[in-house]
């Protein structure tokens, strides 16, 4: 594998991961704010497993619903 071609790979994961990710919060607060259930912001975690490296990466941080 060439460095170009691993960079592609990676990248087109990494922007599968952020656009899923996007999709599924997006679904998850629309039906929170249906039941009258959504807070001013969300606590969120991703974690990131590669485990024939023996990687595991976390990201933490707020996503913010109200009129900021």
């Amino acid at each position: 594998m060439t460095e170009d071609s691993f960079d592609t790979s990676l990248r087109k994961f990494l922007k599968t991961v952020g656009v899923t990710s996007q999709q599924r919060i997006e679904q998850a607060v629309r039906e929170a704010r249906a039941r009258g259930q959504l807070p001013p912001a969300l606590r969120a975690r991703m974690t990131l497993r590669v485990e024939e490296l023996g990687l595991e990466h976390v990201v933490e941080g707020e996503i913010r619903l109200d009129e900021a």
